[in-house]
């Protein structure tokens, strides 16, 4: 009933992909391939076609192996039949049986939070949001741009060693579509972070620093190169020391233990091609 994609299933999986996930088909390829590979992707076929599939790309936490899981799209009688979880149920399993100690995901709203808690998951990594003026000062100074996907690997390492971690290829394919949607780097010897400029506002999607003026001068760099800034909406992890105790906690990811249970409490997960 389930089983590993065959070559001749990438374009139906394509098209689930593009139907609940959205986005062209030349990313839903990049991250059935690349960002998790054959080997990583699982599908429920049918007579007349694909009925579900998910991905489960090999991530580590802590030295552990695990997998995140992503892309789970099926048709309508999929998820009515329960076939939908049954997949997942066989990602879950096949991934423990080839050493997964956990299993992490980032849900896409209630609903499909309610369906992971259904299946085991439990609420993990959560981030905090805060919005932060960002005052003009030209002495401050950075490079833009100039982190690759191997270096942005070893920043997080450096800052966040608690964080979910891809590997320097899947972190390519990662930055590859945060390019394509207008991402900037901004980077410097004491931080780095990943912004998207909307009108007046920088959207960091992620901020490391060495402290807290680090992080500003950061933010002041970028205000310099986009010229028409005035504040920045910053997103971090709930536990990351960064502006620590201000900004507003928000639920992100869950956790499926596949082997004992370890303390994730102050883990962190972002960047995993979904924002």
């Amino acid at each position: 009933m389930f089983r590993l994609m065959e070559p001749a299933d990438l374009p139906a999986m394509e098209q689930l992909w593009a139907a609940q996930q959205g986005g062209p088909a030349e990313l839903a390829e990049k991250a059935i391939l690349r960002f998790a590979g054959a080997e990583n992707a699982y599908v429920a076929p049918a007579a007349d076609g694909l009925r579900a599939m998910v991905l489960a790309v090999p991530v580590t936490l802590q030295g552990r192996p695990g997998c995140y899981l992503c892309g789970l799209s099926a048709r309508e009688d999929a998820w009515a039949d329960g076939a939908a979880a049954g997949l997942l149920d066989y990602a879950c399993e096949e991934q423990a049986r080839r050493g997964a100690a956990f299993l992490a995901a980032a849900p896409a709203g209630a609903q499909q939070a309610a369906f992971y808690a259904d299946r085991g998951f439990a609420r993990a990594f959560p981030l905090r949001c805060l919005t932060k003026e960002v005052r003009r000062n030209l002495w401050s100074q950075a490079e833009f741009d100039a982190v690759t996907a191997k270096k942005l690997c070893e920043l997080r390492r450096r800052y966040c060693p608690d964080a979910v971690e891809l590997d320097p290829g899947r972190m390519a394919v990662v930055l590859g579509d945060l390019y394509a949607r207008g991402v900037t780097i901004v980077s410097g010897p004491h931080g780095y972070g990943l912004y998207f400029r909307r009108e007046e506002t920088l959207y960091f999607i992620e901020l490391m620093a060495d402290d807290d003026r680090s992080a500003e001068v950061l933010m002041e760099a970028a205000r310099q190169k986009e010229v028409v800034v005035e504040k920045a909406v910053i997103t971090v992890g709930a536990e990351q020391p960064l502006f620590y105790g201000e900004g507003t906690r928000q639920d992100y990811g869950m956790i499926r233990f596949a082997g004992p249970p370890f303390d994730v409490s102050g883990c962190y997960m972002r960047l995993m091609l979904d924002s």
